[in-house]
């Protein structure tokens, strides 16, 4: 999968990308599950941007979630935003409804 394959990081993709995808993505990679008219997901959106500037060759994929989204299952994703880090495919750490910078930077300091 290529990285113009996963959208920009202002929208939420709502293209069905499988685990098995998500697992083969090398690096870093913030997964970031969420809805655009969700309330908790636009109070967090200028934290996360925040820390995800400060991160320039991190890749951060928006997935939009939702009722029979099977990605957001896989991952046992129960509230919004939930902030998924990976490193090679493997989840790292996770973070769920941030509202401050600093508990995204936080969640960064897992992979460093």
């Amino acid at each position: 999968m290529k990285t113009s394959d996963i959208g920009s990081n202002s929208d939420y993709a709502e293209e069905a990308f499988t685990f098995e995808q998500i697992s083969e993505l090398s690096g870093e990679v913030l997964l970031e599950f969420g809805a655009p008219w969700c309330g908790d997901c636009q109070a967090a959106s200028s934290a996360i941007k925040e820390v995800v500037t400060e991160h320039p060759g991190l890749r951060h994929i928006k997935i939009y979630d939702g009722k029979g989204k099977r990605l957001g299952r896989a991952f046992k994703v129960k509230l919004w935003p939930t902030l998924i880090l990976l490193h090679d495919g493997n989840e790292v750490a996770r973070l769920v409804r941030p509202l401050r910078s600093d508990e995204v930077r936080q969640l960064f300091s897992k992979i460093n």
